[in-house]
Formats: structure tokens, sequence, C-alpha cells
């Protein structure tokens, strides 16, 4: 696929997350089902805000891959990982779309996340049995436990992309980030329906980031960042360990740094507190920022780190071994936790975004 087609191809996805989104947005509002209402407390958007963005997504990138796949005569080629892929999203949007509109406990939501991870690695034989040279000492093979340990990095993406999901366009410009550098990278954009993907989310994010005026805001809501977040963790353990995708797995976590330390941060904090973990909260990495920046300035601060992180990711992956890579990381996570808890620690959160 060269670079004309998948332009062509990301317009088509772009325009038709564009006219889903605007179509869903109205009949939540019109028929007041998912609609985020804001409050004192945490919620200070200032009107009532459909939780669509998630599903518009899907079915976006549902009608633009049938496009896609019936001008390329594509109907006998689908591979089955795409198949299984569309399948476990779904079912995550609807269990997710209930919580959103009536709450589930957490432990079901974790059922939830475990049964969708392992119902792609039953279907596909897909999963993480590679790690790479992490330590400079060869190639780390999981063996038995390369299933159960790729159930545990699925759910814990999605819920560091869920746990993000605090200010507009984070969420969906985090995975954005993910996908596209994976996508260049490794080459899985050139023939795959990734592009589509991407185009759906620029949809979103038009209505999501207010381009088209406030009283059009749409947000994922929990079904949306569960089904994005699962989409970037299955993008990297399908690129990761294909061999004819060539990155290293420690290259892509670098591509997600940013969810992932804020999630694992957040994690360890509260359970240092005595506190649940997934209790909302006001700890994140973009409420700290929004202590002396805008909302939107702490968006662009945190995407333009994780682009320039990104960036160097690449530098390490084409110039050095995966164990200076793993090295590297380790090295960025703890200036990270160290400057965020020293620096940010005592001070309460000012800022209010709409």
């Amino acid at each position: 696929m060269n670079i004309n087609i998948l332009v062509d191809y990301l317009i088509l996805s772009g325009f038709a997350s564009l006219g889903i989104n605007y179509i869903i947005r109205n009949i939540a509002r019109n028929y007041n089902v998912l609609v985020d209402l804001p409050d004192k407390s945490r919620k200070f958007h200032k009107r009532p805000t459909p939780l669509t963005g998630g599903i518009a997504i899907f079915f976006s990138l549902l009608i633009s891959g049938k496009i896609y796949i019936d001008i390329n005569d594509l109907n006998d080629f689908i591979p089955l990982f795409s198949i299984m892929l569309f399948v476990a999203s779904f079912f995550i949007i609807i269990v997710f779309l209930i919580d959103d509109a009536k709450g589930i406990k957490p432990a079901y939501r974790l059922i939830a996340q475990i049964a969708a991870a392992y119902f792609v690695i039953h279907s596909t034989g897909i999963y993480l049995e590679n790690l790479g040279d992490l330590f400079g000492f060869g190639e780390i093979y999981l063996g038995v436990y390369g299933i159960p340990i790729t159930i545990f990095c699925v759910v814990g993406v999605m819920n560091a992309f869920n746990m993000i999901d605090g200010i507009n366009g984070l969420c969906a410009g985090s995975a954005l980030v993910m996908m596209l550098f994976t996508g260049v990278a490794s080459g899985f954009i050139f023939d795959s329906m990734l592009v589509l993907l991407i185009g759906s989310m620029a949809g979103f994010l038009v209505f999501n980031l207010q381009v088209m005026g406030k009283k059009r805001a749409v947000f994922l809501g929990d079904h949306g960042s569960n089904f994005i977040g699962f989409l970037v963790a299955w993008i990297a353990i399908h690129c990761s360990q294909m061999e004819s995708y060539p990155i290293n797995p420690m290259t892509i976590v670098w591509f997600i740094a940013i969810p992932l330390l804020d999630c694992i941060g957040l994690i360890i904090s509260r359970t240092l507190k005595g506190l649940s973990w997934a209790a909302p909260g006001r700890d994140h990495i973009h409420h700290k920022l929004m202590q002396n920046f805008s909302p939107e300035m702490s968006l662009f601060i945190i995407l333009s780190f994780s682009t320039i992180m990104g960036l160097f990711a690449l530098f390490l992956e084409n110039n050095f071994s995966e164990s200076t890579s793993f090295y590297g990381f380790g090295l960025f996570a703890l200036m990270y936790y160290l400057i965020f808890h020293f620096k940010y620690r005592t001070l309460e959160v000012r800022t209010k975004y709409v």
C-alpha cells in the first residue's frame, strides 16, 4: 500500500467518523442516554456531554473497513487476527457501555478484560512468547508463562489508557502516537487496516477537542478508553511477536511510556496509602501538570513528550542493543517518579477544565 492510498483511506475513515460521531452523539442527547453530567467533585465540564466516542470509533472502523475490503476484493482474505480482534472489541464495548450507563463492580470489569484477552489468545494463537534480549544475556522466551503474562499486559494497558482519560484528547491522542510510531516503524500500517483506525480516532478527536464547538463535544466513556487500550495492547503484541514486523518489544513500551508509568505509579502510591487503585481521583500526571498549565497546554506537553520519547526509542533501536533500551527505560522511569513525587506531592490541583 503506497502513501497516496494510505492518505485516501485516512480521509475515508476520518469523514466516516465525523458523520457517525455526529449522528450517535445526537441520539444520545435527544434520548438522554450515555450522557455525562458535570459535578463539583472531579468532573469539571460545564454541560452534559455524550459518552459516545468509543462506539462511534468502532462503527466508523467497521464501516470504513467494509468499504476497504470491498474495494480491494479482500472478503476471502481477512486475517483471523483482525476478525477475532473485532469480535473481542465488540464484547468490550458492550460490557463497558453497561458500565457507562449503570456502573459495574471493579471485579466484573476485570473479569471482562481477562475474558476478552484470553479469547484473542485462544482464537488466534498470538501471545507474548519472546520479550527480546532485555538484560543483555540472550533473548527471554516465556514458555508456559506466555499466556498469563500476555493477559496481565493486555489488562494493564487497558487500565492504563482508561486511567489517563482525564482531559480531552489525552487517551485517544496517546494511542494515536503509539499507533503511528508502531505502524510506520514496523511497516504494519502498510499492510493492515491500522490507517482506518487512525482516521476513525482522528474524526472523534474533532469532537472531543471541541473543534466544532463546545456544544458538540463528545467523550470516550469507559467503553471507549477500554476499547482503545485493548487495541493498543494487541497492536503492540502482534507487531512485536511477528517476524514480518521488525520492531523490538522494548521499543513499543517506550511508545506507551506515559500512560503505563502513570498507571503503575498511581497503583503503587494508592496502595501505600491504603486506597483503592480503582477509585476515581485527581492524582494523575495530567492533573499534576494542570497545577501550572491549562488543560490544553498539559495535553500538548504530554503528547509532545510522548513523541520525543518515540523518536528516542527508534534512535535506540537503530543504534544500540535492546538491553540498552531496557536499562534506559528503567532510568527514565526512576527520574519520572522522582520528579512527580517530590515536585507535586504537596500541591493541589487548582485549574478546572471544560
